[in-house]
């Protein structure tokens, strides 16, 4: 981020303090309803100047502000609790509890710390743009002198060799501009993983939002962000990105589970469950889709249904739902699970 855009931010975030000093759950609600929604104009303000200007707001900003590498993603998380509180407010009925507080401050300390300390990603952190690989690509013939053959004098024969060499330069870009955007796409996908799953999620952050804006249609740069933003607990952001990656491929099998998983841990079971069927249907050998449908089928109370197909799954994460589960009268689906077309229930 530019100096100017730093101090200008500070100044917003300065005039803020106040309002976030008073938060007191001692208050009327009415006012510490108003004062939320203050302090957050406030970070908007201040999240707006260190982007250099923008009309955007709420999540939206926050997306932009993480995809630029100016917050990180502990400060992207805080904020997005920040404005899920704040916009709980707007219910005339709604009472600001001490949670909403805290997130208030805890964002508002944590962005202010990004401004004032350079708490923010490192550039020798960022991901580097993947290098152009030229090994697997056929030889273009602009890239090697061509010996010019003797003139036809006869007219016969020398407006086709010209055809067959424009047909080759033609033929040889468009063979570099597809593995060019494949690949790249690619690289970042798979260097999000590896990121992943050696636990740098800064970087993760930052590789799978390069590859979900390489390729709009694809929904798993949108799933691993939702999963990431789910095992920290930020709902929200799991809640967009998961109806991103269905948007990005409506048919996607595992867009349709990350939806379901997003809906389980936000207690959805029904909805829940219809994703999971949804999933199974798309790809019938997901043993994921099959536990964790099993799962919201015993938080429904269907417990006879639910451990037949977690049986059908095998163990996994989702066996913990299991425990403590008390054996109900044989199913009369016998040995087999549920199958999916059985009337209103999957």
């Amino acid at each position: 981020m530019t100096a100017p855009n730093n101090r200008t931010a500070v100044a917003a975030l300065d005039a803020a303090r106040p309002v976030i000093a008073r938060l007191d759950r001692g208050r009327h609600t009415e006012d510490l309803a108003a004062d939320l929604i203050e302090s957050w104009s406030a970070v908007e303000t201040a999240l707006r100047s260190l982007v250099g200007g923008s009309t955007l707001s709420g999540q939206a900003l926050i997306r932009e502000a993480r995809g630029r590498q100016l917050l990180n993603f502990d400060q992207g998380n805080a904020l997005a609790a920040f404005h899920a509180a704040r916009e709980r407010c707007d219910r005339p009925e709604y009472a600001p509890s001490e949670q909403d507080i805290n997130t208030a401050r805890e964002a508002f300390l944590k962005l202010e710390s990004g401004l004032v300390h350079g708490d923010t990603i490192p550039a020798s952190t960022m991901t580097p743009e993947p290098a152009l690989q030229t090994s697997h690509l056929r030889q273009s013939p602009l890239g090697t002198a061509e010996v010019v053959p003797p003139m036809d004098r006869s007219g016969k024969g020398g407006w086709m060799k010209w055809a067959v060499l424009g047909l080759g330069v033609v033929a040889g870009l468009a063979l570099v501009a597809f593995f060019v955007t494949r690949g790249g796409n690619t690289d970042s996908l798979d260097q999000g993983v590896k990121y992943y799953q050696g636990g740098q999620r800064e970087l993760a952050v930052g590789a799978f939002t390069k590859a979900a804006r390489d390729n709009p249609g694809d929904a798993l740069p949108h799933v691993y962000l939702s999963r990431m933003a789910r095992e920290a607990g930020n709902l929200t952001i799991a809640g967009e990105e998961a109806q991103a990656a269905l948007k990005a491929d409506p048919n996607s099998g595992v867009a349709m589970r990350e939806m379901g998983s997003y809906l389980l841990q936000a207690g959805n079971f029904d909805l829940a469950r219809k994703f999971y069927v949804r999933a199974v249907a798309a790809d019938s050998g997901d043993k994921s889709s099959q536990g964790f449908l099993g799962c919201t089928m015993i938080k429904l109370g269907r417990i006879d249904e639910g451990m037949k197909w977690m049986n059908r799954a095998g163990q996994g994460s989702w066996s913990a739902c299991a425990q403590g589960v008390t054996a109900r009268p044989p199913s009369p689906y016998g040995a087999q699970a549920p199958p999916l077309t059985s009337g209103p229930r999957p």
